[in-house]
């Protein structure tokens, strides 16, 4: 159960001893616990309870566990076993704990070389908290090796981040679902604190009841979310280019260093080029960096070597700054408490910190997007465990052959089917326990309804000033917190406090890179693993005689700029369940930019001169080895008049022989764009090939490349296939354009 927390009675020699240790850890003889540090460390020290802490960022959460923690070694106890989601957490919090006198480790992916010395320290009692990822409790090793003695003898469990337990949480985990397990091991007594930043009642409920499993107590300590640092504002602009241009003339004007937030990998690349290209100094942030990248691009940010890093959410929760002084998102989160969570890093020791929203047309797409790609689908789920009922290891790669489904979604998959206990993670990849497992439709039903209920409510954040009520109330009430109330700062309370002006000349340059299309098409070296079981023969790397050459696209459909103009051509494709939702366009409405997203099927038209042109510049751009001799379409049951056109437009603007289509046997390509490489390679070969005139047409052309042209490049196998045939039909090379990247 869930009770409120008592007032702070504690006795006095121990008040007075929580007091020393805290200033001891600070370094400060003046400090003083602010209201609930101490009633939360006297939950965990004196009475041995379970404690959940929600309080906003910068309140000092770290201090109730460093402090609690100090108190329980010196009493004996043993270390903290400390759960945190992301390794950035897990540094600034080492850092933080070393500042401390607290002797902190972690076990991560980042340092296994490592793992043995700190499995020695452990040992040698030489360690006052370990910290570990939510993923490393399925690890094997660590399951086995380490994990049994943690639990026997930790002195306290530290839930950091914890809304992420919850299935109504806007970061929910799989493995955090594990924590309940982890829970339910401890000796009885042993302490437990979760915190967070960022839950509403339904969230605080949820992790509350999970705490408690087995009618332990809870202690909850809750308090207001306002934060007075932070002066909050929406800026509606009419496009892409205007944003970045505003964004550009602007970056200036916002005080110290910060955040620039984007939805999208490709996004936080482009922003950060243009802003460079601007005279800023900025870098990206992603989850495409490795963790020496990440490390480097953290520092930078924090010593202010950087007026920003242009970030996706892999920038997120745990990253310290205390003096940040913005944070900018360009396309807003899909919800206010994710939202909330993350413009909660700027402000938190510095007077005033800026905090600026700029919505974009895309965002209801991308929401849609990630949204779904969270849930696991019921037939992929049957598929998987209809295989490993064998009681045999199934490495990742070959369960990709029994479920078409995406690498990144299959073990989201695993990890679900491993926390509900109908597979486990052992040597070599997932065996299934045997245990029965039933599809939690109705579960995932009322997250779906609630998440739908949190893009709405996302929406009406980002109202016009004229329309919207005060920003912080808004997110308060967002989180459930009582005390919400105008707070006489925000653009609604005060007016609007940030220039609205687009220089003409930042517009031009926006426009300038955005108008430049070209990204590279990459071709396949490798046969998916397993394809021989879906009935196609081939495996290990390709053949040089039957490879494609790289190519070129105009855009990712991710992209700014093109990527957006050709998410609108191609329609509901729904490649990778991107492009499934489109808002009504800006230029049409500009207050219709966040209404209710509306199915968009997009018929099948010819191209137009502007998308010619711009292919034409890809073609000028592209520094192929030797120029096409001539053009060849692959045959498209989409959108014939849209390749077709393509395909014969490019071959005029060339002055280059067009050959012709491919042709499609036993019906052409099967199934749905956005699937695994195994099962993508399975539903076109065999299903394209060279007719016997486009092999004549072939034979005429001489030895000059093939340039191959497609509408969509999603797995890349329909243009590898295609162009194995031309090469095995007589073409010396096979240069592949497409309109758009997937990704």
């Amino acid at each position: 159960m869930s009770v409120p927390a008592p007032p702070s009675e504690l006795s006095v020699s121990f008040a007075e001893e929580a007091l020393g240790v805290l200033r001891e850890l600070t370094g400060r003889p003046d400090a003083v616990f602010r209201e609930g540090q101490d009633a939360a460390v006297a939950a965990l020290v004196e009475r041995s309870e379970r404690a959940l802490v929600v309080q906003r960022t910068g309140w000092g959460k770290s201090a109730v566990y460093f402090v609690s923690t100090a108190l329980l070694r010196r009493r004996g106890g043993g270390p903290t076993l400390l759960v945190s989601p992301l390794l950035a957490l897990m540094r600034d919090q080492v850092a933080a704990a070393a500042r401390a006198g607290i002797r902190a480790v972690e076990i991560s992916s980042a340092n296994m070389t490592e793992w043995d010395d700190i499995a020695a320290r452990l040992a040698a009692d030489d360690v006052d908290v370990l910290l570990v990822s939510p993923e490393r409790l399925t690890n094997p090793r660590f399951r086995e090796e380490q994990l049994p003695g943690l639990v026997a003898r930790c002195g306290l469990v530290v839930v950091d981040e914890a809304h992420c337990v919850s299935d109504w949480g806007h970061d929910f985990r799989p493995d955090y679902r594990r924590i309940r397990d982890l829970l339910a091991a401890l000796p009885a007594g042993t302490p437990v604190l979760a915190t967070t930043a960022t839950a509403n009642e339904r969230v605080v409920a949820d992790v509350a009841e999970q705490l408690g499993a087995g009618g332990v107590g809870v202690t909850t300590v809750r308090g207001p979310l306002s934060r007075d640092s932070l002066r909050l504002g929406v800026l509606r602009l009419p496009s892409d280019r205007a944003r970045l241009a505003w964004l550009a003339a602007h970056l200036g004007d916002l005080p110290g260093s910060g955040i620039v937030y984007t939805l999208t990998v490709a996004a936080a690349e482009e922003t950060a080029n243009l802003l460079r290209d601007a005279g800023h100094t900025v870098r990206a942030y992603t989850g495409r960096l490795d963790d020496a990248d990440r490390k480097d691009a953290e520092e930078a940010l924090r010593t202010n070597e950087v007026k920003a890093l242009v970030a996706t959410s892999a920038l997120g929760m745990g990253f310290d700054k205390p003096d940040l002084g913005f944070v900018v998102h360009l396309g807003a989160p899909s919800s206010p408490v994710s939202y909330y969570q993350q413009v909660g890093r700027a402000g938190r020791a510095v007077e005033h910190a800026d905090v600026l929203l700029l919505p974009g047309p895309e965002d209801l797409a991308i929401w849609q997007w990630f949204a779904t790609s969270s849930m696991p689908r019921e037939d992929h789920a049957a598929a998987v465990l209809t295989a490993m009922a064998d009681g045999k290891a199934w490495s990742v790669a070959r369960l990709e052959t029994v479920a078409d489904v995406r690498r990144s979604r299959l073990e989201l998959l695993l990890k679900v089917l491993a926390v509900d206990g109908a597979v486990e993670r052992v040597q070599g990849g997932w065996r299934s326990t045997g245990q029965p497992w039933v599809y939690d439709a109705d579960r995932y039903a009322r997250v779906t309804r609630t998440r739908e209920a949190e893009q709405r409510s996302m929406i009406a954040y980002a109202r016009p000033v004229d329309e919207a009520m005060c920003r912080m109330a808004f997110l308060q009430e967002a989180l459930d917190d009582p005390t919400a109330a105008p707070c006489g700062r925000c653009d609604v309370c005060a007016g609007p406090w940030y220039a609205t002006d687009v220089p003409e000349a930042a517009a031009e340059a926006a426009s300038a890179a955005l108008d430049r299309p070209g990204v590279e098409l990459a071709p396949r070296a490798q046969w998916p693993t397993g394809a021989d079981r879906l009935g196609v023969d081939v495996k290990g790397k390709i053949a040089p005689s039957d490879q494609i050459e790289p190519g070129r696209a105009v855009a990712r459909l991710t992209d700014l700029g093109w990527g957006q103009r050709l998410r609108t051509l191609l329609g509901d494709d729904g490649v990778g369940g991107v492009v499934d939702l489109e808002a009504p366009p800006l230029e049409e409405d500009p207050d219709a930019q966040f209404d209710v997203p509306v199915q968009r099927t997009v018929s099948d038209v010819p191209p137009d001169d502007e998308l010619l042109r711009a292919c034409a510049r890809v073609l000028a751009a592209w520094d192929w080895k030797e120029r096409p001799g001539a053009v060849v379409a692959i045959p498209s049951r989409r959108r014939p008049r849209l390749v077709s056109g393509l395909a014969q437009g490019l071959a005029n603007l060339g002055r280059l022989p067009y050959l012709g289509e491919m042709s499609l046997q036993h019906g052409g390509p099967t199934g749905q764009p956005g699937g695994n490489s195994a099962f993508r390679l399975a539903a076109v070969w065999d299903r394209i090939v060279v007719g016997p005139e486009l092999r004549e047409r072939l034979a005429e052309a001489g030895s000059a490349p093939i340039l191959l042209v497609d509408d969509l490049a999603d797995s890349r196998w329909t243009m590898t296939v295609a162009g194995r045939e031309l090469r095995r039909a007589g073409a010396a090379a096979v240069l592949p354009f497409a309109l758009a990247l997937t990704a």
